[in-house]
């Protein structure tokens, strides 16, 4: 790769480290890292700041998936030939968001980056993901699962449309980083104390 080549992966990282959750939030007077569950996303922000901010937290984080690969896309020679780059800089943003320098690298969980990421690069396997996400947290009652199984539902749904292998691989490091990123959710979904969106009272935040 050439060196401009990496400067799009770096800006990439940057664009998807913007805590658009934790800048909404204080926009009201809230820190949403000392409340809920301490995480800057969509879920706590909707719960702590209403459905209308979640909703826009959601929104940003999934534009800062898609908008890198956008942009960089049309940036280069060749974007076929150059898919791994394209593909990198899907993976920095959602690392930037998981990992994010501007907070001490204390970040999200990637789904919401990741979905803009898959939206731009194969949309027709995030739909069947949306459909996993509506249905498990739906019957459950959990963001967390529903968040999890539709990551891994990601997968088939590339294999299903006979996409590239790079985007199979990239979406297996995705789903990868999202469950690790996860464990503590997992850990309380095993033990029955995780937080339902069913529930007003009992058990702990996702």
């Amino acid at each position: 790769m050439d060196p401009l080549s990496f400067l799009y992966i770096a800006a990439s990282y940057l664009v998807g480290a913007i805590p658009f959750g934790l800048l909404l939030s204080r926009g009201r007077g809230v820190d949403i890292r000392s409340q809920g569950s301490k995480n800057i996303g969509a879920t706590n922000v909707s719960r702590l700041l209403g459905k209308k901010l979640g909703a826009l937290t959601l929104l940003c984080d999934i534009a800062k998936g898609f908008a890198p690969m956008f942009v960089v896309t049309r940036l280069l020679a060749d974007p076929v030939t150059d898919a791994v780059v394209v593909g990198l800089c899907g993976a920095a943003s959602i690392l930037g968001h998981m990992f994010p320098v501007y907070l001490g690298f204390k970040g999200g969980k990637g789904v919401a980056t990741g979905l803009g990421v898959f939206l731009f690069l194969a949309p027709g396997a995030v739909l069947p993901c949306l459909a996993v996400f509506v249905a498990a947290v739906g019957l459950s009652g959990f963001v967390s699962l529903g968040s999890l199984l539709a990551s891994l539902a990601v997968i088939p749904g590339l294999l299903f449309l006979r996409e590239p292998s790079w985007k199979i691989a990239l979406a297996s490091f995705v789903v990868l980083m999202i469950w690790a990123k996860h464990y503590r959710n997992i850990v309380r979904l095993l033990q029955g104390r995780e937080k339902s969106w069913k529930k007003n009272t009992g058990g702990e935040k996702a």
